[in-house]
Parts: C-alpha cells; structure tokens; sequence
C-alpha cells in the first residue's frame, strides 16, 4: 500500500502564497495526480506536502492545505488525506484545528526526539489519529558535536539498538491514535553523510536496522543477518573525543566487528572531506569528495594509515561486509591541524 505524497510548494523553496493563480495551478496539478490514480488498489490515503511548516511564516499555507483536502474529498471520497509535519506543538496544532480542519489525519516526523511523541501530544490537546511518517536515527541537527561542530553518527549497530527501543516505547505502545509508521528511509542518500539515514548501502547492502525492523514487525528475525559493529577508535580514542591529527602523521584505527552467522567479514576504509551541507529538511546535498590515503598496514577491523596533509575537517569510514548482501558500517569525524574556535 502507498501513502501517495502530492507535491506542495513550499515557502522557503520561494513558493508565494499569496500567488492566486500559482495556487489554482497548483491544486488543479494535484488533482489530475488524484484521478489518475484514485482507483488504484495500491492507494492507501493521500499525503499534501511535506514538512510545510519547516521555517514556514506564512500561514496562510494551512488555507491552501484546506482547499486540496477538500478538492480531493469531492474528487475521491474513498481515500483519507493527511499532510506531514516537521515535529509538532500546540501553536502547530491549533493552525491545523482552525485553518486546515477537513484533514482526516496527520504525519508526525521526528527523530530523536520521538521520545517526547506522547508529551507532544499531549501539550497540543491532540486526539485525533496520527502516522509517524518519518523516524529512524538521531538526526544530525540533534547529535553530539566535535569541538569544530561535525555531527557525530552513531554506528550501524546503535542506530538498530535506538530503532527497536522507539519503536516499541513510543510506537508500538499507542494503539489508541497512532495508526502506524515510515520508518526513514528504505534507499540511500547522502544527507551529512552518506549512511545517516539509509538502512541501505549505496551499493545494496541491507545493515543492522533492516533486520531489527523485521524483527519487531514479523518476529522472526531473517535466516541470515548483518553484522553487527562498535565504535570506529581513532589512536584508541572516541569521535566525542574531538580528535585532531598532525598531518602526515601515521596512525591507527580500529573497529571491532563480528558476524552472527559466522560469516567471513571484510573491510572497507574511505576518508572524505567533511560535509560542509548547511541543507535542512532533506534537501539534497554532494558526496564530499574522497581523499587518497597512505595506507601502511590494513588487517580485518585495524588499519593504520597517514593522515591528510592539508589541515581540514575529514571523516573516516568503515564499511564491513559479510558477502550475504548484509553489511554494517561506522564512521569518525576528525580534524588536521588546529580546528577553528567554534562561534
């Protein structure tokens, strides 16, 4: 079944609301979107926009959210329409009540702070049903930081660890509004990295959160899963640790991995530069280049190595394979040369 997403211009992609005709244009787009594919038996109930409130001033986007709901009741009574929102508070909720009232549900999209689904909606006197239409990892806007402020990212393994807890804490646990979940995001993207919120590889390869999510849905884990992963050390020491490197200096790294299958593990190390994105909301952003390394030793989990000679903010990667289309992956960010004094 497919929650249809039906695109809506967005205010700060410069969408003017209050453009008359670009919003007749708009809603007639949607609706030509809607007969199409309104006797589809794949249609589970139709999404307007996407995180439209995110840096969003202009309320009148709620008018417009109200006209194509109710264009697409007339058109299709047979379908719920919802619209998904980023995070979710009392002043949100009453725009919603009094602007955009014919929706029949909404999407809640958090991350780390999906712990806090339940005290939200409670603050905003929501009674009404709701999909947690994204979830998955701690977002990069909401996790530590390295002294020159580069996200740190949990492990392939801790983020399988933060999805069986959520999801049976906050989502699971409420059958009263809550009709169900996405989670973020079934493919690849770089977003910050290139592994922050896929449960995928680029290259294919399924990770930890993939079985965990089967796990919890089916209760069977699969017949054959991914490795699991701890920490990526740099010279012993951990990302929180803000860890700066003299250039052209040899080092050591080291990851302990391991297969629940017994299946032969190998490794892969990348260093790229540090995303310089400053994106929100998914937008999208360029790999970071990669950068050649001197490699003096590389044995399973260990690899020593020299660093970059031009000072900078990199990240090094780790991905660990157990050539049976499952993977788990890791990565440091860490500075050459003096970091810059945050602002």
């Amino acid at each position: 079944m497919v929650a249809m997403g039906l695109h809506v211009g967005k205010e700060r992609h410069g969408f003017d609301y209050g453009d008359v005709a670009a919003i007749a244009a708009q809603q007639a787009r949607i609706l030509e979107q809607v007969r199409a594919h309104k006797a589809h038996p794949a249609v589970l109930m139709w999404v307007v926009g996407n995180e439209l409130n995110l840096e969003a001033r202009d309320p009148r986007v709620w008018d417009v959210v109200e006209s194509i709901t109710r264009a697409i009741h007339a058109e299709d009574p047979h379908h719920p329409v919802m619209t998904p929102l980023a995070g979710f508070d009392p002043a949100l909720a009453d725009l919603l009540r009094t602007r955009a009232p014919s929706l029949d549900l909404i999407g809640v999209q958090l991350y780390g702070d999906i712990v806090e689904l339940p005290a939200k909606l409670e603050a905003a006197r929501w009674n009404g049903p709701y999909v947690v239409t994204e979830w998955g990892p701690t977002g990069h806007w909401e996790s530590p930081l390295t002294s020159w402020a580069a996200p740190i990212e949990d492990d392939a393994s801790r983020k399988a660890a933060l999805l069986v807890d959520r999801y049976t804490r906050i989502i699971e646990a409420d059958a009263a509004q809550g009709l169900g979940s996405y989670v973020f995001l079934w493919g690849q993207k770089q977003e910050r990295t290139p592994t922050w919120y896929g449960l995928f590889l680029s290259s294919g390869e399924s990770t930890p959160g993939v079985d965990a999510m089967q796990q919890l849905w089916t209760g069977r884990w699969p017949q054959n899963r991914a490795p699991e992963i701890a920490p990526l050390r740099i010279d012993g020491r951990l990302a929180i640790d803000s860890v700066v490197l003299a250039p052209d200096a040899e080092h050591r790294a080291q990851v302990v991995a391991r297969d629940p299958d017994g299946d032969p593990l190998t490794y892969r190390w990348i260093v790229r530069e540090e995303s310089r994105a400053i994106s929100i909301g998914g937008d999208p952003e360029t790999l970071p280049p990669e950068v050649p390394l001197r490699l003096s030793e590389v044995a399973g989990g260990e690899l020593r190595f020299s660093a970059p000679t031009r000072p900078g903010a990199y990240r090094l990667f780790v991905e660990v394979r157990d050539g049976q289309g499952h993977a788990a992956y890791a990565n440091f960010p860490f500075h050459v040369g003096p970091p810059p004094a945050r602002q």
